[in-house]
């Protein structure tokens, strides 16, 4: 548990290490992984590695009560697994109750050695994660969902880097700044760690050229603004071919509806050249025409009427699972991998 100050308030959040975001894992195409995780938190605890490909590994997938029985306290475990078949950037993050809101981090799958990338390697990389912040614990948001009914209460703002940028309510909120050099390529890394919500993510005055989607090599393009789902990532290579400065960098929910309550605070960091002058304004990015700050507005489309043609069948079937405390989920018991050689230590 570490304690942290966001928007003026501090609370205790569970971290990995000691970070949030938690520790980049860099492995390489075909490498075998190894991690233990210690749990030193009073939740149970079980890490998920999202988009990874487990042939033959089900067991270190890491969803609590499907895969495994969670890690509990004072206890720990060993995932094992191979990466086959990809590379690209990856998210790793907790898989039971809300933990995932700070118990999240990078996964970043590196060629083989001696094979190249299918495009100009840039000259520098940097993981950027964008995520959702609550000023209560999270724990206590859902617990509380749960017993009214309910949705839960929506997040109090958007972070990247674990940073939501200077907000209304708290303009002394710091932001994350990235510094790049003036002719330099960077590949930005982009990850929504968010639990529930798409997210634009878009650098004023910028082009982005999108690489890398999951962890899959796309056709290159080029884009002003990218999408990013929860859960998902996107690789992009950004050329730093501006005019020294300060520009604006950001990120703000899909859409916003009058009926499902979302978080439409956009959170900001700092694209920053080498040499510039503290002083110096900040370029800000543009939004569309008549779009309020923080949102974005689509067209409703058309819903089609229901006729005994297009209406699916009622299902006639049902799936009971019991849970036994005694043996973890209903009779299956955790298989433990084995711990190999090594293994990188993780303490919650």
């Amino acid at each position: 548990m570490k304690n942290t100050t966001r928007l003026c308030s501090t609370k205790s959040i569970v971290t990995v290490n000691g970070k949030f975001p938690g520790p980049t894992i860099y492995a390489r195409e075909d490498d075998t992984v190894l991690i233990r995780v210690i749990n030193r938190v009073k939740y149970n605890v079980s890490i998920h590695w999202h988009g990874i490909r487990q042939l033959r590994t089900g067991w270190a997938d890491g969803p609590a009560y499907i895969t495994q029985c969670p890690i509990q306290p004072g206890h720990s475990y060993v995932y094992n697994f191979t990466v086959t078949g990809q590379r690209g950037t990856l998210l790793w993050h907790a898989h039971i109750l809300w933990l995932r809101a700070t118990v999240h981090g990078a996964l970043v799958i590196l060629p083989k050695l001696g094979v190249p990338y299918p495009f100009p390697k840039p000259d520098h990389e940097r993981v950027v994660i964008l995520a959702e912040w609550w000023k209560s614990d999270t724990e206590a948001v859902i617990n509380e969902a749960l017993k009214s009914g309910l949705a839960p209460n929506v997040s109090d703002a958007h972070t990247i880097n674990g940073h939501p940028g200077p907000v209304s309510n708290c303009p002394s909120t710091s932001g994350f700044s990235l510094s790049v050099a003036p002719g330099k390529s960077y590949m930005l890394r982009l990850i929504n760690a968010a639990l529930n919500e798409e997210l634009f993510f878009k650098i004023a005055g910028h082009k982005l050229t999108v690489v890398d989607v999951d962890a899959t090599y796309v056709k290159p393009f080029k884009t002003d603004t990218v999408l990013i789902a929860p859960g998902q990532t996107t690789t992009v290579i950004l050329a730093a071919d501006q005019g020294a400065g300060k520009y604006m960098v950001a990120a703000s929910t899909f859409m916003d509806t009058p009926v499902v309550a979302i978080d439409n605070m956009t959170a900001t960091a700092t694209l920053h050249y080498t040499g510039t002058l503290a002083a110096t304004p900040t370029s800000l990015t543009a939004r569309p025409p008549g779009t309020p700050p923080g949102r974005q507005q689509f067209p409703k489309l058309p819903e089609k009427a229901s006729t005994p043609e297009n209406t699916p069948p009622k299902s006639r079937r049902a799936l009971t699972i019991l849970c036994s405390s005694r043996s973890g989920w209903g009779s299956t018991r955790a298989r433990r991998a084995r711990p190999g050689t090594g293994p990188e230590s993780w303490r919650a």
